[in-house]
């Protein structure tokens, strides 16, 4: 690829390299010049522009990152369209992200001209994540040097979640009280329902190895765990030697990830049995949920695999375990309406300036919040700021601006969490396309009791979503087109039925804005 300044004449059927304004148009980089831009651009009294030519063994940027992309996407990933060089692989459903040992290195070791990046490998993900990037730094790549980083791909693949049947036996010790095993109860079917599975509470038994030996023996599930009373610290204690009693196998006591230190893993008759370690009486992410999450994306798990767990697995402080603060209702909820993007399947208009009952999309879900009582909310900026703005003149808001909103809508929900004022216990996010959302949904979500509090219609989850501080350093990390839900898992969700489908009702085409009616 031939790059530099060249004479405006000479311009023609080459690439401008950086954006130009030609009196009322402004050309983006990228943009293949025409003869009649040249025209503009000699007119204008410009003597030279700066260009990209591609050469006879060079690939263009497009084209480059979608044949990398195709070698890369294996089971469980579906493409996106190549935007500038830049194609993302998306997870096709909920999963496990597995990405082949040292491969990422191989390909960013190829050439600097093409760039990879996954999420970690063992990332669990929402069918609509983006799970990779492909990204050419250049307008071209040499054919050769995208022969050899195709050549250096493995398929990445995201491995769906099955619906596993789990059974829950806690085992107690004089002076453990049913509260303690309720909410063990609570914290375990809320894990194991955000992966897909059910789970069945089995006869609590003695903290001893004949009565739980006996228990296990009876237990029917696809998995079983064991809440013990009491600490496993020898393969001779009581879980472990439970497990064998009954006929099983203990293959591991203990991992290397804290928290989760405590981990039992064995089987009987082919089946997962696994005892929990103390921290999984929390629903914050631990060496078990580790576990978990490979059983249900039908995985081996063995003690091998928990070994190489080590790596990684000094798990956030941030995530420990915090019995002692309970979920309440908070004091202070605030609004941040994400309203950054490009809108690009509603057609050449922006859909939050497009009119619902006479006045724009955006300004109906503000005016909601306004009306549920909330403190005026913080709107996220970034494509045609200005208008949207212009939208909501006269309204109490305020503003925050999200500088790389075009990278995905993860970093518009960082921008605006990051702005979230000091006082606000809680944030409620809406999205700045859901004109039919009801005031008094707004209010219910803003003051129920729990951590993450979210409308639920029909079976499925909507918006807004409340999320409790604790949870703003994580959203601050989003990227891409990763929202909140990747982040759910690590919570108790409560679910709060909605009055109607409106918080289904998101307007993404002139098609939806037209089903929505008058």
């Amino acid at each position: 690829m031939k790059f530099g300044p060249v004479p405006v004449a000479a311009a023609a059927g080459a690439l401008l390299a950086h954006s130009q304004v030609l009196g009322t148009r402004r050309l983006p980089k990228g943009h293949c010049l025409s003869a009649d831009d040249v025209a503009q651009a000699a007119a204008a009294g410009l003597n030279s522009l700066v260009v990209a030519r591609l050469e006879a063994d060079d690939v263009a940027e497009d084209a480059a990152a979608q044949a990398l992309a195709t070698a890369l996407a294996g089971t469980g990933c579906r493409l996106a369209a190549p935007v500038h060089g830049r194609v993302n692989i998306i997870a096709s459903s909920d999963g496990l992200l597995q990405v082949p040992p040292l491969m990422v290195n191989a390909v960013n070791g190829v050439d600097e001209a093409i760039t990879l990046a996954t999420l970690a490998d063992g990332a669990r993900v929402a069918g609509g994540d983006v799970v990779a990037t492909i990204k050419t730094i250049f307008y071209a790549v040499p054919s050769a040097v995208l022969a050899d980083a195709v050549a250096a791909a493995q398929p990445i693949s995201v491995h769906p979640l099955r619906a596993l049947r789990v059974g829950l036996i806690c085992t107690t010790l004089p002076g453990v009280s049913d509260k303690a095993l309720a909410k063990v109860a609570q914290v375990t079917r809320g894990r194991i329902t955000a992966l897909g599975g059910t789970l069945g509470l089995l006869p609590p038994c003695p903290h001893a190895i004949h009565d739980l030996a006996a228990a296990l023996a009876g237990a029917e599930a696809d998995l079983i765990l064991i809440a013990g009373a009491s600490a496993t610290v020898d393969r001779g204690d009581v879980i472990p030697a439970a497990i064998t009693a009954a006929g099983g196998q203990v293959q591991r006591v203990g991992m290397p990830v804290d928290p989760g230190n405590l981990l039992v893993l064995g089987d009987i008759a082919g089946r997962p049995v696994i005892g929990l370690p103390g921290c999984a009486k929390s629903p914050k992410h631990n060496g078990l949920d580790l576990v978990l999450e490979r059983l249900f994306a039908g995985l081996p798990v063995d003690a091998g695999h928990i070994a190489a767990m080590g790596e990684g697995g000094l798990l956030a402080e941030a995530e420990r375990p915090q019995p002692r603060q309970p979920a309440g209702r908070p004091v202070r909820v605030g609004a941040v309406v994400l309203a950054a993007g490009r809108s690009s399947r509603f057609g050449d208009d922006h859909k939050l300036l497009a009119l619902w009952r006479g006045k724009p999309l955006v300004a109906h879900v503000v005016d909601a919040i306004a009306a549920a009582g909330l403190p005026p909310p913080l709107v996220v900026l970034g494509h045609r700021a200005d208008d949207v703005q212009a939208a909501l003149a006269g309204r109490a808001v305020h503003y925050a601006t999200a500088p790389d909103w075009a990278d995905g809508m993860g970093r518009s929900l960082a921008a605006g969490i990051a702005a979230v004022p000091a006082d606000w216990d809680a944030a409620l996010v809406c999205l700045g396309d859901m004109p039919a959302v009801e005031p008094e949904l707004i209010a219910a979500l803003a003051g129920a009791a729990g951590d993450v509090v979210a409308p639920m219609w029909d079976g499925r989850r909507g918006h807004p979503v409340r999320w409790p501080r604790a949870a703003f350093a994580r959203l601050c990390q989003l990227s891409g087109d990763n929202g909140g839900r990747a982040l759910m898992a690590d919570h108790l969700v409560t679910h709060m039925p909605a009055p109607s489908d409106a918080c289904l009702a998101d307007i993404d085409t002139r098609a939806a804005l037209t089903a929505l009616g008058d």
